[in-house]
């Protein structure tokens, strides 16, 4: 049987992971990227020696990662040099007056964790444990049932298991993680630490479901790693993954249509992709790890598409940022590797860059002053002595990221970017007052600062979101947008614009979710590691995995 062609739109993390995994299958593909570094979000920038993540900068669900190199035979050891961090981060409360920041470490200590939550609220240290307990099971649940499904066949999710949490799950799914934190402990800076989460879903803690209380496992329980050398390293171990597995990975194609055989009738069947060339790229099957809105509104006909331009009004964008990657003379040790800043009243900040709706109007939305933000200072730990320092001698670079209003408009323009740099120094200034790190802004030696216009133009972002579409119960799991097309056979999704959602772990599920709907594989677990080699021509019967290829599956907690 003749190999599918198969064209990959994207060379992001879920680009990369989806293309290495048809390869292995023996597809014959070919990925296609618009820049002439791969990456997409998950970027880097050297800028006068220092070097800069762009993008994701926490290695979260280890067993994630590890299971999707073992699909390809491989191990993450033998790309990736993980070290694991403690503290896991530090935090700063906003002071009174100007005070330096109150400060809290998280430890890679579970039992130092209770001791440090008792000390601020007597009694929270074992309200802790039990949190932590919780969001464990939470945890093992979702990987078991819900992160690896591709929701075709519900009934295959909804197990014994799954049907006896039932009504706690309801529970979950009917308050919100703020609600959730506040039913733990009683300090409003415990329930900072117990919320924050949900930044990394681009939504607020206010506003997304308390089911994701389980993301406190990833910190509270499993700790906090980073790969020497930048989270880079994942993307260039992915693409070495890809070429080995025969995929061609292409640089510098713009794909700037899919292409559909349809005539007049409702069904489309995909033929391949268009580059901005005018290079016509033929497919049997098309995946796009595209943003999701840029594939449906600019990539496909508006009769092709399952969410054309009205269907995104009620739809929620989520987060965008403000990054300030700053080069700074002299050592820095009053902030950790990755250092977290919350302002006094959450709820104003949230409602500042999100709003009180979930649609997609930007109207209303403002820049935070003061700002909740994150920090993050790898010459912590790839410092001089590093084999990959990420600053020159006697300097340390930081990496700022401010959550901002999904506005594509906010660094469109040169006025629009004077404002962003003024905003830049402000922020900057900020951390230095809390931090007690005299003269910050003063001591920045070079520094590049970016805003959602960077992600629309440079990443054909929705709303010049940072992450991907918002993380509410209505955008989450099965009620998420799918990742096959319901209008042109052979066209999938991967991505954060899909199941399961944002994040680099979501984006490589999301790869072997593409994986499983042509293998026509339903249930709610992982595929068995590794891979047999050319398994999607072996699996055609009607694309079913063999029984010789089933067994149990564990992914590591």
């Amino acid at each position: 049987m003749r190999a599918p062609r198969v064209v990959v739109v994207g060379g992001g993390i879920s680009g990369l992971a989806t293309a290495a995994l048809l390869a292995r299958g023996g597809a014959r593909v070919t990925l296609l990227e618009r820049h002439e570094v791969l990456g997409g979000r998950a970027g880097t920038l050297e800028l006068d020696g220092f070097r800069f993540d762009t993008g994701p900068s926490w290695y979260f669900m280890p067993e994630v990662f590890d299971h999707f190199f073992a699909l390809l035979g491989a191990r993450v050891e033998d790309h990736l040099d993980l070290v694991p961090l403690d503290p896991a981060y530090r935090v700063f409360f906003e002071p009174d007056g100007a005070d330096a920041a109150s400060t809290f470490e998280l430890s890679a200590s579970p039992g130092v964790n209770r001791s440090r939550f008792d000390a601020v609220e007597p009694g929270a240290g074992g309200r802790l444990a039990a949190y932590a307990a919780d969001a464990s099971e939470a945890y093992g649940l979702a990987l078991d049932h819900f992160l690896y499904t591709t929701f075709e066949r519900l009934d295959r999710a909804l197990s014994p298991a799954v049907l006896r949490r039932l009504p706690r799950l309801a529970a979950l799914l009917r308050e919100s993680l703020a609600d959730r934190a506040a039913r733990a402990v009683e300090d409003p800076r415990l329930r900072q630490l117990l919320g924050y989460h949900a930044v990394f879903l681009g939504s607020s803690p206010y506003r997304a479901p308390a089911l994701y209380s389980l993301m406190s496992h990833l910190d509270l329980v499993d700790g906090v790693q980073y790969p020497r050398g930048g989270m880079h390293t994942l993307i260039e171990a992915a693409a070495r993954l890809a070429r080995a597995e025969g995929a061609e990975v292409r640089t510098g194609a713009d794909v700037t249509g899919i292409e559909v055989d349809g005539g007049e009738g409702r069904r489309g069947r995909v033929t391949g992709v268009r580059l901005a060339s005018g290079e016509l790229v033929e497919a049997d099957v098309v995946v796009s790890a595209a943003d999701r809105h840029h594939t449906e509104t600019a990539l496909l006909e508006s009769r092709w598409a399952d969410l054309p331009a009205a269907a995104w009004e009620d739809k929620g964008p989520g987060i965008s940022a403000l990054l300030v990657l700053a080069g700074v003379r002299g050592e820095l040790p009053e902030l950790a590797h990755h250092s977290l800043f919350f302002t006094r009243d959450w709820p104003a900040n949230f409602d500042a860059v999100l709003g009180t709706d979930r649609r997609s109007d930007p109207r209303g939305l403002r820049v935070p002053d003061p700002a909740s933000l994150y920090v993050s200072r790898t010459s912590a730990t790839d410092g001089p002595s590093s084999s990959a320092p990420a600053a020159p001698p006697g300097h340390e670079n930081l990496f700022l990221l401010v959550p901002f209003p999904a506005d594509p408009t906010l660094g469109a323009d040169v006025p629009s970017q004077r404002t962003l740099e003024a905003l830049a120094d402000r922020y900057l200034a900020q951390v230095g007052r809390w931090a007690g790190i005299e003269d910050l802004p003063g001591r920045v030696v070079t520094r590049r600062v970016l805003g959602p216009a960077h992600f629309s133009t440079e990443l054909s972002s929705w709303r010049g979101g940072a992450l991907g579409m918002e993380h509410t119960l209505r955008q989450s799991a099965l009620w998420r947008p799918g990742n096959v097309s319901r209008r042109v056979d052979g066209l999938y999704h991967a991505g954060g614009g899909t199941i399961p959602g944002v994040g680099l772990p979501m984006c490589l599920i999301s790869a072997e979710l593409v994986a499983k709907r042509l293998l026509g594989e339903t249930s709610s677990r992982p595929l068995p590691a590794p891979l047999r080699a050319g398994f999607l021509a072996a699996s055609r019967r009607p694309a079913r995995l063999r029984p010789a290829d089933r067994g149990p599956v564990e992914v590591r907690r």
